[in-house]
């Protein structure tokens, strides 16, 4: 039985470039692998995983894994954008972990806009060996707290709090800490004194 990790983010902590990096350690000491991601992934290119800065990772994009098969000889599987996958999708790398020995590394954000769970998430949260958070700092001015959630804004740059859970791009959106969330989500909420 082989190993599943969960490299977790929020946007821009790097999760891509982690992967590429990956990739080319893995060409350099002659490890077979491969990357996929869902089709919902298609910013930059449906043939290539490509990181915020630059780096560039040839993939298979794919509409689920129902019947999905890793090429003979692979010895590690790379998945992106792991979030955009189902929970039946992550019992399908599960079932792969478990029969073969190709270890699998999934990159991926843990909570939508809403400051919901993704479904696939969730899922690999509770199947996966080994759990790594990549953190990044707040995006709101002159805050130093790690970012955790993220916030969709409009074109009139009012915060989205209601619509479709996946909704790819990055220019709507800012990696924020928890305060930041709850100030901006929340504006109701009064300041709880202890």
């Amino acid at each position: 039985m082989a190993k599943i990790h969960f490299y977790c983010g929020v946007m821009s902590s790097s999760k891509s470039a982690m992967l590429g990096i990956n990739a080319f350690n893995f060409n350099r000491t002659g490890n077979k692998w491969e990357a996929i991601k869902p089709e919902t992934d298609n910013r930059d290119s449906i043939t290539q995983i490509v990181s915020r800065v630059g780096i560039s990772t040839p993939a298979t994009a794919l509409k689920n894994l129902d019947t999905y098969k890793p090429k003979k000889g692979t010895q590690f599987l790379l998945v992106d954008e792991v979030q955009f996958f189902s929970p039946n999708d992550i019992d399908k790398l599960v079932q792969i972990a478990n029969t073969s020995n190709i270890t699998i590394f999934c990159y991926g954000l843990k909570v939508d806009s809403n400051g919901d769970l993704f479904p696939a998430s969730a899922k690999l949260i509770s199947v996966a060996d080994e759990f790594h958070v990549m953190e990044t700092v707040c995006e709101m001015p002159r805050c130093r707290e790690m970012a955790s959630h993220h916030l969709r804004f409009d074109a009139s740059g009012n915060v989205v709090r209601h619509g479709n859970q996946v909704e790819v791009g990055a220019s709507q959106y800012k990696s924020v800490c928890r305060k930041h969330f709850y100030k901006m989500y929340y504006p109701q909420m009064q300041k709880i004194k202890s």
